[in-house]
């Protein structure tokens, strides 16, 4: 048993999938695969079952789970102390409104695991900073643009509203809709473009600017939102996802930053990291 098979076994615990485990330590599956197969047979114990979209823990991976924790982070301390402090590398990231909590957390980690001694700060896109996650309708003429994720807009609605019997709702069933107005949004913008060639008009019962409250307020039966097509938005049950007739709402957003810059460790790296989000779809 080693610490790099301790670590590939915390990995496939904490995310319940080989491929994302592979992903998250930056090997390919075979190389999880086989220290899984080496650790099993070390313990003598099976540590994960499989199923149609990833891996269960075994009893004996649920008690080897807390001791493997503790040991790597026991060994990650002592490199640590024995180890001369680099100077911090300071990188400061704009980021746009909405750009969903759990994907860009894990975006945010992956960048500070790369680059050692990585003093990271969050300002908003408009702010001085060395880069910035935005979409395309915000670019400067001097920037470089690199996409990340294209996000898929849909309308969500009460449980039990009369649309949710709809398969897509037809752009005439909005007017006067009970609306969550969310600003800025840009798909929200194109859409009300559009409405108001049709001459329609939402009715507006509350103005917000994050899509966690807009999400709330469907929920609590205040009305209709546009919201992004999330893995975390189609999991909720209180709430229904309908798409729009005759309009497809989608938005890219990717890494913005300036032509003339150089591009130093922190930014080569999460140019990296986008890079390979976009290429996978993620």
């Amino acid at each position: 048993m080693d610490l790099r098979e301790l670590r590939y076994f915390i990995a496939v615990y904490e995310l319940g999938s080989i491929s994302a485990a592979a992903r998250r330590c930056f090997v390919a599956q075979p190389s999880i695969s086989a220290a899984i197969q080496q650790l099993e047979s070390h313990l003598e114990a099976s540590l994960f079952t499989r199923h149609s979209k990833g891996v269960y823990p075994t009893d004996a991976a649920q008690r080897l789970y807390p001791l493997a924790k503790k040991l790597t982070s026991e060994a990650q301390a002592i490199t640590h102390l024995f180890r001369s402090q680099p100077r911090p590398v300071s990188f400061t990231l704009g980021l746009m409104r909405s750009l969903g909590t759990d994907r860009m957390s894990q975006l945010l980690k992956e960048l500070i695991q790369t680059v050692e001694s990585l003093e990271l700060t969050l300002v908003n896109p408009e702010e001085l900073c060395d880069a910035c996650i935005i979409t395309p309708a915000h670019i400067r003429d001097d920037d470089h643009f690199q996409p990340i994720w294209l996000d898929r807009y849909l309308l969500a609605l009460p449980p039990g509203h009369p649309l949710c019997l709809k398969e897509e709702v037809p752009l005439e069933e909005l007017n006067n809709l009970p609306f969550i107005h969310r600003s800025p949004c840009d798909a929200l913008q194109r859409l009300q473009q559009e409405l108001r060639t049709r001459q329609i008009e939402f009715h507006v019962r509350a103005n917000i600017r994050t899509i966690e409250y807009a999400l709330g307020l469907v929920s609590a039966g205040v009305g209709a939102a546009l919201v992004p097509d999330w893995p975390t938005t189609r999991e909720r049950k209180d709430i229904v996802l309908r798409p729009l007739a005759e309009i497809d709402l989608k938005l890219e957003i990717g890494l913005a930053y300036p032509s003339h810059q150089e591009t130093e460790k922190a930014l080569e790296s999460l140019l990296g990291l986008c890079k390979r989000r976009w290429e996978r779809g993620e």
